[in-house]
């Protein structure tokens, strides 16, 4: 009766696989951006998903000479011309296509200075886009560096589909306690972006869509395999941004920390000369990065961590619409989209 009412008796249940804590965590996470986030952008996208990434497109497969109806638009002229007798190409479309995620996880990633880190908006930005696309029939990758403190690739998870794959994703992605946290040398922890860029060239090798999520706060040398990655790849610089890292308000004497080197000093913001110093150097590398970003042929979407990331990934999806409607969807183009600062003006 039980069995009959309930569909499985109390020994049934019993039997269930209990998830791990941080598969709990990761799957009551997802379960709130789908109804917070997914819901919102699945009526504004409006099924337009396909913006999201530029597959491999139609490959020309062979030529073929003309039979009854075939398309007249695919008749090769010059072959035509050359042969005296009218060809038309075969195509071979390539529907699924893939997307990685280079996840940098830096200790400069680990900071916020509101209710957000950089490194939270770092896992809800790509649980959303994974779930979109692998809700599309295509597939997600993974490269995740630094997720122990040290400068270096610490896992790769294949591009493959499915919700679960999804989860195992964000696992990788959720914070570790501190207690299993272990001090890290200072040489071993200074971020190297272009060791994770060159990791991908070797292991994306089919033309996918690499979405490189950073703060790109890192030693130099990370341009030329973000251009070489460029070249094989559609390419999108997502930078984590916070607002304390570009204008430093007046808090009086803080003590201002190293989170890679750990070095440690107390500035006085509320001298007006620091602040304005502050900022213009803070200004100076935003114009730096945006030129080495422009200079590598890739799109640029900056998430702040106090806006909104249904917002966040709708302009990004506008662009790529733009760029489909102006002709401009074969290479990547150097161009940065406009970010909303607190008062809502876009910069």
């Amino acid at each position: 009766m039980f069995k009959r009412l309930f569909g499985r008796t109390p020994a049934d249940a019993g039997g269930e696989t209990v998830k791990a804590p941080a598969e709990q965590r990761a799957d009551a996470l997802l379960r709130r951006l789908e109804w917070s986030v997914l819901r919102r952008l699945d009526g504004l996208l409006q099924g337009h998903y396909k913006t999201l990434m530029r597959g491999s497109g139609l490959d020309l497969a062979d030529l073929r000479e003309y039979q009854l109806h075939d398309d007249v638009r695919h008749i090769d002229w010059n072959v035509t011309a050359r042969l005296q007798q009218p060809h038309v190409r075969v195509f071979t479309e390539d529907r699924e296509m893939a997307a990685w995620f280079l996840l940098d996880l830096s200790p400069s990633v680990d900071f916020g200075s509101g209710e957000q880190r950089k490194s939270d908006v770092l896992l809800q930005f790509t649980a959303v886009l994974a779930r979109l696309i692998s809700g599309q029939g295509n597939r997600v990758g993974a490269l995740v560096y630094g997720s122990g403190g040290r400068a270096r690739v610490e896992a790769m998870l294949p591009a493959r589909g499915g919700r679960n794959h999804v989860l195992r994703i964000m696992q990788m992605l959720m914070p570790r306690p501190a207690a299993n946290k272990e001090a890290v040398p200072a040489d071993e922890a200074a971020t190297r972006l272009g060791d994770l860029l060159r990791s991908a060239v070797f292991t994306v090798r089919q033309r996918s869509t690499v979405f490189v999520v950073s703060d790109f706060i890192s030693q130099p040398g990370w341009e030329t395999p973000l251009g070489e990655l460029a070249r094989r790849h559609d390419v999108v610089a997502v930078r984590l941004v916070d607002p304390l890292e570009l204008d430093l308000p007046d808090l009086g004497l803080i003590p201002i920390r190293d989170a890679e080197t750990g070095e440690q000093i107390v500035v006085d913001t509320h001298d007006k000369g620091f602040r304005q110093r502050f900022a213009r150097i803070a200004a100076q590398r935003e114009a730096q990065l945006r030129e080495s970003l422009a200079r590598a042929g890739v799109d640029t979407l900056e998430l702040a961590t106090d806006e909104d990331l249904a917002d966040a990934v709708l302009r990004f999806v506008d662009l790529r619409e733009r760029r489909v409607r102006h002709g401009a969807g074969g290479r990547p183009m150097p161009t940065q989209l406009p970010r909303r600062t607190r008062e809502g003006v876009r910069t």
